[in-house]
């Protein structure tokens, strides 16, 4: 059986008994370097434009590649409204200790660009990069509740759940008090960031969702010396056009020859 991003997925199965849907590539060539593990949006999946470019990218290098889904996300078990950053933190920390071996680039878009944070900052041993795609850490306190008006607060506090429209798609988007509330245990942007590996951001200037200005504020609170950032003028927020897809892989083949390349 095959959907639109080819073979049905495999599953690991989390110890809650809740099931996270993935699709590994294994590398095929003992000197491939490092794999790469891809974390997907908030209400997106692993069949999207960037992860299915990033996974022939790595293929064509012989390089092992994770794609997964989120609790409650695209083929895995469990309602959205149920999710939260720390638990799909957890997602993510799984999949690298049961799916990858040697040392991995996180790829993170948007949501995914938290996560990875979050996810190193657990396994610093295991990464040896990360690349950010209009990464969003903190945006539950930083970009939603300030946005939020009293009729906002109260639909929160009465239902638990508010929907928000977005234009990307036609569906609203469940915004949860449960969220908000576990995503202040999550913030890293409050202080700095232990990691030094080296770290790739990607934002346009455009982005209508997370200001670009916020890849500035996480390379400032990164530890790590090796940071840089590219800003798009025209991008917007999903760089998904075939073009934007070229730049990042030309981003991640830029890191991952640096870190092939010899220490001098």
């Amino acid at each position: 059986m095959t959907d639109a991003a080819g073979p049905k997925p495999d599953f690991l199965r989390r110890e809650d008994g809740a099931t996270i849907a993935y699709h590994r590539s294994p590398g095929n060539e003992p000197d491939a370097g490092a794999g790469v593990v891809f974390l997907t949006g908030y209400k997106s999946d692993m069949t999207g434009g960037k992860a299915l470019r990033l996974e022939a990218f790595c293929r064509d290098q012989g390089r092992a590649f994770v794609r997964f889904d989120y609790l409650g996300h695209g083929a895995s078990s469990g309602s959205f409204v149920d999710g939260t950053i720390g638990r799909w933190a957890d997602d993510a920390v799984a999949v690298i200790d049961a799916l990858t071996d040697g040392p991995q680039v996180l790829v993170g878009s948007s949501l995914g660009g938290w996560i990875m944070l979050l996810a190193a900052l657990r396994r610093p041993e295991r990464i040896a990069g990360l690349v950010g795609i209009a990464a969003a850490p903190d945006f539950t306190e930083d970009l939603i509740v300030p946005a939020l008006g009293a009729d906002d607060r109260a639909t929160l506090e009465r239902d638990g759940v508010l929907q928000m429209y977005s234009p990307y798609d036609s569906e609203p988007t469940p915004v949860t008090k449960l969220i908000l509330e576990e995503g202040r245990s999550q913030l890293v942007l409050r202080s700095e960031i232990a990691l030094d590996c080296p770290v790739r951001l990607i934002h346009g200037m455009e982005d209508p969702d997370v200001p670009w200005r916020t890849a500035l504020r996480l390379a400032e609170r990164l530890r790590s010396a090796d940071v840089e950032v590219t800003l798009v003028k025209s991008g917007e927020h999903r760089l998904s056009e075939p073009h934007d897809l070229d730049r990042l892989c030309a981003v991640l083949a830029g890191l991952l020859d640096r870190l092939r390349a010899p220490r001098t």
